[in-house]
């Protein structure tokens, strides 16, 4: 099943802006009203226990968020069909470039180099999606040097996953190995060379999937 080796075989980074309502606000962000999307390569993908790179001249801030694992190819995919087309789930970073980020925000241009960087998309292991029975209800956390930054839950997503899946594969060909990044839980922050980033993914009281990552300059 090549939605397995995700890292390797997925084309696409689709990640969902400001699905957490505080965290929209507390960027000073309106919540949205229909779901919105960015891109991002697959090259900034890192595994488990790789560093995280912070480039010259960035403010780098964290972001947890639940993933999607697409198993089949599709577009005009119904949410109510949308399950069909999941083969599991992952535990993933969003990194963002967040001063950067501001910039071209006020410019009206687009976020690629924010949120492209190599490195920039820690991810972790391929979850089966019958580990996940309700995605409504999943926990996710992130600790810098042990200190807890982000614990949140899904439940308080605005658009819930098949939404999601119907909306982007209305414009664009979901494809096999593609990941749907879901968004973040409030919390998000600052993250300097020297530290150790970790987080969490836990289900119906049981951690699924942990991740760690230390943080080093981009040489």
């Amino acid at each position: 099943m090549a939605s397995r080796n995700f890292i390797r075989t997925g084309r696409k980074i689709v990640a969902i802006g400001r699905n957490f309502g505080e965290h929209a606000k507390e960027l000073g962000n309106a919540v949205p009203k229909t779901p919105f999307f960015f891109l991002k390569p697959t090259s900034s993908y890192i595994a488990n226990g790789q560093s995280i790179e912070i480039p010259r001249g960035c403010e780098v801030h964290h972001e947890v968020e639940l993933g999607v694992v697409i198993g089949k190819d599709g577009r005009d995919i119904k949410a109510a069909n949308a399950n069909d087309y999941i083969a599991g789930y992952t535990l993933a970073l969003d990194m963002t470039a967040r001063n950067l980020q501001d910039i071209v925000k006020k410019q009206g241009l687009p976020w690629s180099a924010a949120k492209g960087y190599d490195t920039f998309t820690p991810i972790g292991e391929f979850i089966p999606k019958e580990s996940i029975p309700d995605t409504n209800n999943v926990d996710l956390s992130l600790q810098i040097d042990g200190v807890t930054k982000q614990n949140g839950n899904t439940k308080d997503m605005i658009f819930k996953i098949p939404e999601l899946i119907e909306h982007v594969s209305s414009i664009m060909r979901l494809e096999e190995g593609d990941v749907i990044l879901t968004g973040t839980p409030k919390g998000v922050g600052r993250v300097d060379p020297g530290q150790t980033v970790t987080c969490a993914l836990g289900s119906q009281g049981k951690i699924i999937s942990q991740l760690k990552f230390p943080v080093i300059d981009r040489k």
